[in-house]
């Protein structure tokens, strides 16, 4: 298992890094006996070779495990049998889970994202909160990020029916971000529900974290419900790994006059396309934001004027459009024209 934690904790291998390099040699044992030239030929970062040939973090490794025992939570690698099928279906899988909680009756059960704008509205924070709610009184479990506003109404609607919800995180297990909802979280994990990351112990809230915590959120659910997004939210980010994901997208409709609104809309707007293109390229066609048409450059020609002489000093004139200009030294035929004297 160290290996597993240690290749997690490796600087410059991400989750593509590492899905690239188990692909490679297999399991993570061998990615720390592979040579160098090997990992070099993966065009790895410079400090990810120095780190894997070093093995400098296993003793690092052994700590991280006993440090998550001792705070109770579970620890999952990406070989184990009861790793989340969903979850390992998608393009970069994370190659470790930090789980605490009843995590496995959690992700038995069918689970749905709901997620949303952190500045909602009074009617958005409803809305997340009745949704959840008849969800979680039909047995579904509620996925959702932990963040303020929309997040919160899911985790918060999810136990007033008395049923499971699990909250990704973009920090560690032991760094509830934000500070406020720790009490949120402790009741999360009171009614049944699991706190779900995987980031190392320690990891403060950074902001290339979440993008990362998007993907997990949509890929342990079968479908993502987005609930006020503005143009730029964190939640358009999430609808569209789930597209790629081949996951379900839902949005709630909202005031056309919101800014809150924009993004979830703009989804509406587009989901009947959203569906045909994710068939044929959901990286290209699945975009959710609006790109302007690119002009089209026309080569212009050019016109040289008629040369009125042959001599060879009317040659060395040439068209100033030309990216080349032809003079007479550079031209192979200069001991063709005859010599006058």
């Amino acid at each position: 298992m160290k290996e597993w934690i240690a290749l997690n904790m490796t600087p410059g291998v991400g989750p593509r890094a590492a899905a690239k390099l188990l692909e490679r040699f297999g399991s993570a044992e061998a990615v720390f006996n592979a040579t160098r030239a090997e990992l070099e030929a993966l065009r790895l970062r410079p400090e990810a070779v120095e780190s894997i040939r070093a093995r400098d973090l296993f003793e690092k490794a052994v700590d991280e495990i006993n440090r998550v025992r001792e705070l109770g939570a579970d620890l999952l690698l990406l070989d184990d049998g009861v790793y989340p099928a969903l979850l390992r279906e998608i393009f970069d899988p994370p190659v470790t889970l930090y789980l605490k909680g009843a995590w496995e009756e959690c992700l038995s059960a069918p689970c749905v994202a709901v997620v949303g704008s952190r500045r909602s509205s009074t009617y958005g924070q409803n809305a997340a909160q009745m949704l959840a709610r008849d969800l979680a009184q039909r047995g579904v479990t509620i996925i959702s990020g932990l963040a303020r506003g929309i997040d919160a109404a899911a985790h918060r609607g999810a136990l007033e029916a008395g049923g499971r919800t699990v909250a990704v995180m973009g920090t560690g297990l032991d760094e509830v971000y934000p500070r406020d909802h720790r009490k949120l979280a402790q009741e999360i994990l009171a009614a049944g529900g699991a706190l779900i990351s995987e980031f190392p112990l320690g990891t403060p809230p950074a902001p290339q974290n979440f993008p990362y915590r998007n993907r997990v959120i949509s890929g342990l659910s079968l479908g993502v419900l987005v609930v006020e997004a503005a143009e730029n939210s964190g939640s358009l980010i999430t609808a569209r790994l789930a597209l790629e994901q081949g996951r379900e997208v839902w949005a709630v409709p909202g005031n056309i006059t919101s800014r809150n609104s924009f993004g979830t809309n703009y989804l509406i707007k587009g989901a009947t396309w959203s569906k045909s293109c994710r068939k044929r390229s959901p990286r290209g066609c699945c975009r959710l934001r609006r790109r302007r048409k690119k002009k089209e450059v026309r080569p212009v020609k050019c016109r040289s004027p008629p040369q009125t002489s042959r001599h060879p000093s009317a040659l060395s004139s040439t068209c100033s459009r030309r990216t080349r200009p032809f003079t007479l030294t550079n031209s192979p035929r200069r001991a063709n024209f005859p010599c006058r004297s």
